[in-house]
């Protein structure tokens, strides 16, 4: 490691499944992503089990929010991320909010606002988002999100929704 600790971002990414036994595909996604060349992790959530976004018509999501350091850029963090999804079969459609075996997803990266085509940081509708929402707060709830305020805050005014720890 030629840099320095001071040169590690702390980044938190949303972890998503509904196919293809979920849990086993949030398990072996914290695996890969801590397998990574320039990323340790630092905290893991509970699984939380959740109804689907948009149509209904699918299996329910488990979810889980996982804190890493790294000294990756955002662009090379999300390509490997998008590589660990390829890898454990996800099948990527026009159809928003569609089944799938893995969505990982950057949801805060260190203090900054990123806006660029392919990556939108702090992730969109994270605010309003139960199933990251509450896995986040439970393992920072000091968390200030970047533009957005504080996750207790955040957590407060989101209902659950039909979310659910696993245990």
């Amino acid at each position: 490691m030629n840099n320095s600790e001071t040169d590690w971002i702390t980044v938190y990414i949303g972890l998503g499944s509904n196919l293809a036994n979920p849990s086993e595909q949030i398990k072996s996604a914290r695996t890969a992503i801590t397998h990574t060349l320039g990323v340790r992790e630092l905290a893991f959530s509970s699984l939380y089990h959740s109804p689907p976004m948009g149509p209904q018509d699918q299996p329910d999501y488990v979810n889980a929010v996982i804190c890493v350091a790294t000294e990756l850029p955002p662009m090379d963090l999300l390509r490997c991320l998008q590589g660990i999804e390829n890898d454990q079969g996800r099948v990527r459609k026009d159809q928003r909010w569609g089944a799938r075996t893995l969505d990982l997803d950057v949801l805060i990266y260190g203090d900054r606002i990123i806006d660029l085509p392919d990556l939108i940081v702090p992730h969109t509708g994270l605010a309003e988002r139960a199933f990251v929402l509450y896995p986040l707060y439970e393992i920072a709830p000091q968390l200030l999100v970047p533009g957005k305020g504080h996750i207790a805050d955040l957590t407060a005014k989101c209902p659950m929704n039909g979310l659910r720890r696993l245990d």
